[in-house]
């Protein structure tokens, strides 16, 4: 079969076809009396090999080996090819992800792209000021896309940091609060802890939804932190999880801090020193969270409060008895 054939059957151009011969890769049996290449049927064989092995990303050098070397061992070529492979589309997600972000703030020209860029690569530099000058300068005329200051903000170590990347998100705009509470389902614990501090700092009602969501977190610092920003934006849903935050001793004394900013009326006090004496009358509570709840008691105004520190005042408990003496001697005073 001459070239022209081969090439039209086979689907491989007479260019390449001679490209192969001239390597060594694959070389016609015979030729005709005029001189014509012409291929035997092991010839072609030996080209749709040849193909198959492109195919799988193989250079024609390491065609050449696997199909002339009779110790070759195909399993180490493959690892190899495997790990190229695995290396280019890391490298080729990498820049996908950062023309999408170029995208997203919608570069006006090509000073604005450079600008993006540059930021982009502020933040993954290996040196703490220059992340965090990248971080306070996002607010620009040339945003950083709301995508990279979040991935930057999970993965901070440096506090300075992490507390500039947080600044820049809350003034993101749109898209922030959603992508930190996808982040809320990581397997890492402290992935979801910078997620919910980032959550936490971010303006706004939507922030506000995906925090009480995160109150139904089965991580106790996600709770946590969720808690104690809802109940500084005066979000009464926090308060349960407030007061098991006490009983268990985790942040307690900022946990008891919100409750007293929760406690603005008579109507919401009165709630939250009903909830709280119902934990202190609760079997199961120990008596150090029967302390810390006592002392909770300190920053609830009303009459509620007023007796039921009357009560705990003759606790069997003496710790929490003094204590309830000790808060009733203050409320009389002033």
């Amino acid at each position: 079969m001459l070239i022209g054939e081969v090439a039209r059957r086979s689907g491989v151009s007479a260019r390449m076809l001679r490209h192969y011969e001239s390597l060594g890769l694959v070389r016609p049996s015979g030729r005709t009396g005029s001189g014509y290449r012409e291929y035997s049927g092991e010839d072609i064989r030996r080209i749709f090999h040849v193909e198959s092995l492109r195919s799988l990303g193989l250079s024609l050098r390491e065609i050449g080996r696997a199909l002339d070397d009779p110790g070759f061992v195909p399993s180490a070529l493959v690892d190899d090819v495997v790990r190229q492979t695995r290396e280019r589309i890391a490298a080729e997600t990498e820049l996908l992800t950062r023309l999408r972000r170029i995208h997203a703030t919608d570069p006006a020209g090509w000073e604005d792209v450079l600008q993006v860029v540059a930021l982009l690569q502020a933040l993954g530099s290996q040196c703490a000021d220059v992340r965090q000058r990248a971080a306070l300068s996002s607010g620009g005329e040339v945003p950083v896309p709301v995508e990279a200051l979040v991935e930057a903000a999970l993965g901070e170590t440096d506090p300075n940091v992490a507390g500039a990347l947080r600044w820049a998100l809350a003034r993101s705009g749109d898209g922030g609060p959603a992508l930190l509470a996808e982040s809320l389902r990581s397997p890492a614990a402290v992935v979801r802890e910078r997620a919910v501090q980032a959550l936490a700092e971010m303006p706004g009602e939507e922030a506000a939804e995906r925090l009480r969501d995160a109150l139904a977190h089965p991580d106790a610092v996600v709770r946590g932190h969720a808690a104690l920003a809802l109940g500084t934006r005066g979000a009464a849903d926090a308060v349960p999880t407030l007061i098991d935050m006490i009983v268990e001793g985790r942040n307690d004394t900022d946990a008891a801090d919100a409750l007293s900013v929760l406690a603005s009326d008579t109507a919401a006090a009165d709630r939250i020193a009903t909830r709280i004496c119902d934990r202190l009358a609760h079997d199961t509570t120990g008596a150090a969270a029967r302390g810390r709840l006592t002392q909770a008691l300190a920053g609830i105004p009303g009459t509620r409060v007023s007796g039921a520190l009357g009560e705990l005042s003759h606790d069997a408990d003496r710790a929490v008895a003094l204590t309830a003496m000790y808060l009733l001697r203050l409320r009389d005073a002033r």
